[in-house]
Order: C-alpha cells, then structure tokens, then sequence
C-alpha cells in the first residue's frame, strides 16, 4: 500500500510542477487553487508512505517520478527539446526508481 501511495504523489508532484507553469506566477486564481491543493496532497501522502518506506527511497521515488514526468509532459505540453542525451538521461531516471522499488528492503 505505501508503494502506491507513493506512486500517487509522485505523480501528483508531476501535476504541480507542471501546474506552476500555468499559474503564471501564482496570478491566475483557479491554477493557483489546484497546485496548492496537489502540492498538499502530494506531500501529505509522501508522509504516510514514509511511515513504512525509507525516507531516502521515499523522497528519491517522489521526486523522480515528478522529475520524470514534467521532464515527459513538458516535452508534449510545452514542445521542450528532445535530444538524444535527454531521453537517455530521463530513461536512466526511470531505471533508477524502479531499481530503488526493487531494492528498498521496505514493504514491496
């Protein structure tokens, strides 16, 4: 259960990074509204999986799942560059959580 909810705020943090984008420097009320809200219930749910999960997994997962996937949304959403040593360094992060899922010796 931790695991997913860690995955779930990881991908909440995905949604507020990129929802920072939209908020146009916290001028514009309603994306402003929803990224606080998925900052809180981001970090509240890291909370509760670091009660079972290491924190150095815990907190390396959630920030490599939002690292991961603004990297990946900004690509589609924002039109960022896609070279080949920037899809080679997002699949390393990719590597990287799973290996961290696989090798925490917390609940699996």
């Amino acid at each position: 259960m931790a695991w997913t909810l860690l995955v779930i705020a990881g991908l909440l943090e995905m949604c507020w990074a990129i929802g920072l984008k939209y908020t146009e420097g916290f001028t514009r009320l309603l994306p402003s509204v929803l990224t606080v809200a998925a900052i809180i219930a981001s970090m509240g749910l890291l909370g509760v999986a670091a009660r079972t999960l290491p924190i150095g997994t815990a907190y390396a997962v959630w920030v490599g799942i939002g690292a991961l996937g603004a990297a990946v949304l900004g690509i589609f959403l924002f039109h960022e560059p896609v070279t080949p040593a920037r899809v080679f360094f997002l699949a390393l992060l990719l590597t990287s959580i799973i290996g961290l899922k696989f090798t925490s010796g917390g609940e699996h």
